[in-house]
């Protein structure tokens, strides 16, 4: 029987994973936004093709900002664990920048390359992810993690 590429782990998100994709592909989101991309957009792909799970599009506005985005991106992910399978339009003249980490691609386009290569209407069937809630809640989340619990010294409790 042929393999499901839907379930594999090794090059695809199992249903174990797929909240942490979501969640990274929205970290990845706040990033470009934060690095003053525009046009921020995360697109669902789960329910339409095997090959990746989470588009993140995003316009650069200068060379500088494009290598920026990507390489931040690159050094979150690396930080927490995630391989980076190949980076294209990096080294070069170009005006994308695409950053593969397997079931998240990042698409940092200038505006040109953005509106020549439409990827929003491209993937119109796929759902947006609202990754400016979701990157809230997961920086709530990680704020509560990381929070030092107090003891009240006048309690009896420990």
């Amino acid at each position: 029987m042929a393999d499901d590429v839907t379930n594999t782990t090794a090059g695809g998100t199992d249903a174990t994973t797929r909240p942490t994709r979501h969640r990274q592909a929205c970290q990845a989101a706040r990033i470009a936004d934060d690095y003053r991309s525009r046009d921020v957009v995360v697109l669902d792909l789960t329910g339409i093709t095997p090959i990746v799970d989470y588009f993140v599009v995003a316009t650069g506005t200068s060379r500088r900002q494009m290598h920026a985005v990507a390489d931040e991106i690159s050094r979150v992910f690396k930080e927490a664990g995630d391989t980076r399978l190949g980076i294209e339009g990096y080294d070069n003249d170009s005006n994308w920048t695409l950053v593969d980490f397997g079931d998240i691609v990042v698409h940092v386009q200038d505006a040109e390359a953005r509106a020549l290569y439409d990827l929003d209407h491209l993937w119109a069937d796929a759902p947006r992810v609202d990754w400016k809630v979701a990157a809230a809640d997961t920086a709530a989340d990680t704020a509560a993690d990381t929070a030092i619990p107090t003891v009240d010294p006048d309690s009896d409790t420990e």
